[in-house]
């Protein structure tokens, strides 16, 4: 392979984990807020799913696009209140509330979505007006032809859709809030001892509420990019295990958000890898089939959960329900 093509194959490459990355960003960051709060949230897998089905639904419908990512998010929403007020309210067993999130959203998608369009759970694909186009930044076009950071501005940077771009921004956003505002402080501080916030006058639970539903939020717009930007329509289960592999990004990362986006591009490169490479043909020697490239994401995921890369601490009252002494 020549140098030429090499820097292409590279571009390629890079842009595709950038756009696969972006739903886990989206959960990954979901599941930091929620857990940095205290509440273990496995349902992130579900508010994607039930968000990328309303965003498509009433995309279709209205043919307005925002008009489905404010449904989707809505959806989303609602599941995470029903994971608050099981988790934090009746002080529930999270992991027991987590995979019911999960099992009604995977039923409630394929039944809401044969009752509405008869498809079989499916929606019809989405107008023009429906989804989300590709940005083109300014000077891409112009600064293409500059050797090597032309390209990478051009092909890799711009040309994405919303989302990305929304995706990107969060992530820092995300650490500002966290570590740099007294919200940030309080939301940790619930996460790691609840009794001493409570006693300082700061309620936990309207905090573990805004944590879980900010989760919410970004849930949906995860699940708005998947049916609206990586697709054109919505497919039963088509969230295919993100909402759990952007778990294993979190323990991965230790909680932290810039270590999310990190190890979010790592699965996300993975990923693209097994899309644009299916067949890897080692020096001539053998070559890697198909079904292990497509595996590779979530082999890592097992790995990770498995416990093999390092030790990550999670916040000291995550799981545990708190109940204010009297």
């Amino acid at each position: 392979m020549d140098t030429a093509n090499f820097f292409l194959q590279a571009l390629l490459t890079a842009d595709m984990t950038i756009r696969v990355s972006v739903v886990l960003i989206f959960a990954c960051l979901a599941g930091l807020f929620s857990e940095r709060a205290g509440i273990f949230d496995i349902g992130l897998e579900g508010k994607m799913l039930i968000s990328a089905f309303f965003t498509a639904a009433v995309s279709y419908q209205t043919g307005y696009i925002w008009y489905g990512v404010a449904a989707g998010i809505a959806a989303s929403m609602v599941f995470a209140l029903i994971h608050g007020v099981a988790s934090i309210t009746f002080r529930g067993n999270q992991l027991i509330s987590g995979v019911a999130i999960n099992f009604l959203a995977s039923g409630l998608t394929v039944v809401i979505g044969h009752a509405w369009f008869k498809k079989g759970g499916l929606t019809p694909p989405l107008s023009y007006e429906g989804r989300f186009h590709e940005i083109t930044l300014p000077f891409a076009d112009a600064l293409r032809d500059v050797p090597i950071l032309g390209p990478i501005y051009a092909d890799v940077i711009s040309g994405h859709k919303l989302l990305v771009y929304v995706a990107m921004l969060i992530v820092p956003l995300t650490w500002w809030l966290l570590f740099r505002t007294r919200f940030g402080l309080r939301l940790r501080a619930v996460g790691e001892n609840p009794a001493s916030v409570d006693t300082a006058g700061v309620s936990v639970v309207r905090y573990r509420y805004a944590a879980v539903l900010i989760a919410g939020v970004l849930c949906g717009l995860g699940g708005a990019y998947l049916s609206t930007s990586q697709g054109a329509a919505f497919g039963k289960e088509m969230t295919a295990g993100r909402g759990f592999i952007a778990l294993a990004a979190l323990i991965f990362s230790k909680w932290r958000p810039w270590y999310a986006l990190m190890a979010c591009l790592l699965f996300g490169f993975l990923e693209a890898i097994s899309n644009l490479f299916p067949n890897i043909n080692v020096f001539g020697l053998f070559e890697i089939p198909v079904q292990f490239t497509q595996a590779l994401p979530y082999i890592l995921t097992v790995v990770i959960l498995a416990g093999f890369v390092g030790k990550a601490i999670p916040p000291r009252a995550g799981g545990e329900p708190y109940i204010k002494e009297r």
